[in-house]
């Protein structure tokens, strides 16, 4: 009888392979560079835009106005004395109408000195330019009113026309504001064409002179 031979000092077998059905785990992948680049361009980018952005939003300031103010009841601030004194008393106000804008403020005021129906009305404009330079503007206003006589000391400029001796208008440029002053007579008629009123002619050659006292005045409590 064959017997199995006897394993003396034989080698010993590692354990047998456990198979599974998972895979082994993989390796960490490496990061690739360019995808960090293309992230930092990317938030760089970003940043930029919304500096860039912020930039464009933000305003710019002003034109410095040289203390002129909007929301003026103008013929509160238009006394007038001056033409008072010379063309009879102030008896009637009309208060024009009134433009508030982020880049211009006008208001206006109508007056009646003397007799209503045969006296004198006087009009008066004040423009604040808020944003750009109205002195280009304000030459050919006053050129294309044939208004050639200079006036010194009112203002940065001053131009003045004496209508044939049938009343006056006065244009002034200081800084930013721009300020109109017109004199001129009434002359109302009934239906069949007789003048209305008792009101008596006054020369008015030098009309500018009391003009260019009043709108001195005008222009400090327009500052105020």
């Amino acid at each position: 009888m064959i017997s199995e031979p006897e394993l003396v000092g034989g080698a010993e077998f590692d354990d047998p392979e456990i198979l599974t059905e998972a895979p082994p785990p993989r390796p960490p992948r490496a990061r690739r560079p360019w995808l960090w680049a293309l992230g930092g361009a990317v938030l760089a980018s970003a940043v930029w835009g919304g500096g860039l952005y912020a930039y464009g939003q933000k305003k710019e300031p002003g034109p410095d106005l040289g203390g002129y103010t909007a929301e003026v009841k103008l013929c509160e601030v238009a006394k007038l004395k001056a033409l008072g004194g010379i063309l009879g008393k102030r008896s009637q106000d009309g208060v024009g109408p009134e433009m508030d804008d982020p880049s211009v403020y006008e208001t206006s005021c109508q007056m009646t000195f003397g007799d209503p129906d045969a006296g004198y009305s006087a009009s008066l404009t004040y423009t604040l330019h808020k944003v750009t330079d109205p002195g280009p503007e304000f030459m050919a206003r006053s050129k294309y009113y044939d208004l050639t006589t200079p006036v010194g000391g009112l203002g940065e400029q001053a131009f003045f026309d004496g209508r044939g001796g049938e009343g006056g208008d006065l244009r002034i440029l200081d800084g930013q504001a721009e300020i109109a002053l017109n004199i001129y007579r009434q002359y109302s008629t009934d239906a069949q064409g007789r003048p209305l009123g008792e009101g008596k002619e006054i020369d008015l050659s030098g009309i500018d002179v009391p003009m260019t006292q009043d709108m001195l005045a005008v222009l400090a409590q327009l500052k105020k």
